[in-house]
């Protein structure tokens, strides 16, 4: 009888010599990399990464005004599978925003509910007779919070001055308030400077703080000057004098060209400077020509 073990040895080398017949191709077998499922693409983000290969690890951030819903990375297993999972870009909300003291709001438009998205916006106003201080609109920050919320307080004005030779008038009450208006005016012959109404700003003052002026008494009896661009008679256009802050333009001779150029003077506070240039034309010297009508220099 052939011993078991004899046998076997055999059929070794039978396959063995059977082996050594063939040619195996060289570098016909080689080890592929695991590459775990495509994740290029997140919405309302970024992804970034090399490859897609075990073992790289792959990162995530959010859009301005949205944040991650998961994990920042995620890692390639040896299965072909993320983990952790991947993450999603959910939007920042912003809560109703507080109305300051004093305040309303007078524009809100609330976009995810009764809650704001991102770069949302709510605009307050403050309640009679109070000031604002900041900016009036309030952003929905990519943080979900809002800008800094402005202050509304109550501001007083003391009650504005006469002037002289002119009066004031005003609301008739015990304290007078941010937005609150005063009126001026000036007697006779008085003109004023500033403007007519004034108002109570939030510095707690007067936004102007006007006076009255005298009007200037025209001493010359006959001169043709310019006056707003036309030519008029002095003693016509003004004969009841010149208000405070007129101007017009005297005609003056130039002997050596023969010819005439203009010089201005503005009435200050019941005072005018005639020009030291410009002579009164005698009625007696008939036979000289004014300067108004010499050709201009």
């Amino acid at each position: 009888m052939v011993s078991p073990v004899l046998i076997l040895f055999s059929t070794f080398l039978f396959h063995v010599a059977i082996a050594g017949r063939r040619m195996w191709p060289i570098n016909t077998l080689k080890c592929i990399p695991r590459v775990c499922p495509f994740a290029g693409i997140l919405e309302n983000g970024a992804v970034r990464y090399t490859t897609f290969e075990y073992p790289n690890t792959i990162s995530f951030t959010c859009n301005p005004g949205f944040y991650l819903n998961g994990t920042n990375s995620a890692k390639c297993t040896e299965e072909g599978n993320w983990s952790p999972e991947l993450p999603s870009c959910a939007p920042v909300t912003c809560p109703p925003p507080p109305v300051p003291k004093f305040a309303t709001l007078k524009t809100y438009k609330p976009s995810a509910g009764n809650n704001s998205l991102y770069r949302d916006t709510a605009v307050f106003e403050c309640l009679p007779h109070h000031a604002m201080f900041g900016n009036d609109t309030v952003t929905c920050t990519a943080h979900g919070n809002w800008t800094e919320l402005p202050e509304c307080k109550e501001v007083k004005c003391p009650f504005p001055s006469r002037p002289d030779n002119g009066f004031v008038n005003y609301p008739a009450k015990q304290v007078l308030l941010y937005k609150d208006k005063a009126t001026f005016g000036c007697h006779d012959t008085y003109t004023l400077d500033g403007p007519e109404e004034v108002e109570c700003t939030r510095a707690g003052n007067w936004s102007a703080q006007p006076s009255c002026k005298a009007t200037c008494k025209i001493s010359i009896k006959k001169a043709t000057v310019l006056y707003q661009g036309e030519r008029v008679k002095i003693q016509e256009q003004f004969k009841n004098g010149m208000k405070h802050g007129d101007k017009v333009s005297f005609f003056c001779k130039n002997k050596e060209k023969k010819c005439s150029y203009t010089e201005e003077a503005q009435c200050i506070d019941g005072t005018i400077e005639i020009p030291k240039c410009f002579k009164e034309h005698s009625s007696l010297a008939f036979w000289k020509t004014d300067a108004w009508d010499v050709k201009a220099c």
